[in-house]
């Protein structure tokens, strides 16, 4: 009968054992406080290392083997379940000390809040940050039933943080009318597609520090049904990669992908 060390499951496949040398370092951040639709993104960075494992490690596209990289896992933050601020302060302190180590964090959600404070601690070491959202919905609004701080209010939180006409929001297909007239006056928005948007910004960012958060709800729930709030009519899971090759020549100082949901996804496909 086949042993299986279970410890490495819960590792991304190919992370290094060692974090001082490492370039990159993955944390999960099992936090699903303020989702509003379908709950379960507390478990995405789980089942996102255990399905790494069953996946082979070279692109024949990009002719590299993920073992040539140098990144560590540091496994989940700890959160405190419904404390919103608590969570955000332990991932901005977690964020600052990596990059304060000369590293690149790589956050797994959990929610699209965790967000914040990963872009706070980006725009506080770095100057003139550029932010890339890959995403279904806005996330602009002020306020969502109440609450300033949501997921439905991360990206207006953030742009407060780097400044207007600093973020770039690609495959937008889902938000209410106040969202457009904010995100004309203080984003740049590219509705719907995500390669040629991706094209241009590249363009326009290259010289600059950049952050990139993408909201797996921006591919099309026919490939990514795994995700709380699931729109129609998103990109194909090739042109999400396609867009995401093009980053490879920017200057990327952090990165989360978020709104994981396993629980809604039996195939594993998301």
């Amino acid at each position: 009968m086949m042993s299986l060390d279970s410890e490495k499951f819960w590792r991304f496949m190919g992370a290094q054992d060692d974090y001082k040398n490492a370039q990159m370092v993955i944390v999960g951040a099992p936090m699903d406080s303020t989702v509003t639709v379908k709950t379960g993104t507390r478990h995405g960075p789980r089942e996102i290392r255990a399905t790494s494992w069953w996946m082979e490690d070279y692109s024949p596209k990009l002719g590299l083997e993920l073992g040539e990289t140098n990144f560590f896992d540091a496994g989940d933050l700890s959160l405190p379940i419904g404390n919103v601020s608590k969570s955000l302060d332990m991932m901005k302190e977690t964020a600052d000390k990596i990059i304060n180590d000369g590293k690149i964090p790589i956050f797994l959600g959990g929610e699209h809040l965790i967000t914040l404070p990963l872009v706070q601690a980006a725009a506080a070491k770095y100057e003139n940050l550029a932010v890339i959202q890959l995403d279904a919905h806005a996330d602009l609004q002020d306020d969502f039933l109440g609450e300033r701080l949501s997921h439905a209010t991360v990206m207006r939180r953030v742009v407060e943080v780097v400044g207007k006409k600093n973020l770039y929001q690609i495959g937008i297909r889902s938000c209410v009318k106040e969202e457009v007239k904010y995100g004309q006056e203080n984003s740049n928005v590219y509705p719907e597609a995500v390669v040629e948007p991706m094209r241009e910004i590249v363009n326009i960012i290259k010289d600059r520090p950049v952050y990139i958060t993408l909201d797996i709800d921006v591919v099309d729930p026919a490939y990514a049904p795994g995700t709380g709030a699931p729109e129609v009519c998103g990109c194909t899971s090739a042109e999400l990669l396609e867009a995401m090759y093009m980053t490879k020549d920017l200057n990327i100082v952090g990165f989360d992908l978020n709104e994981v949901n396993p629980v809604y996804d039996v195939s594993g496909r998301t």
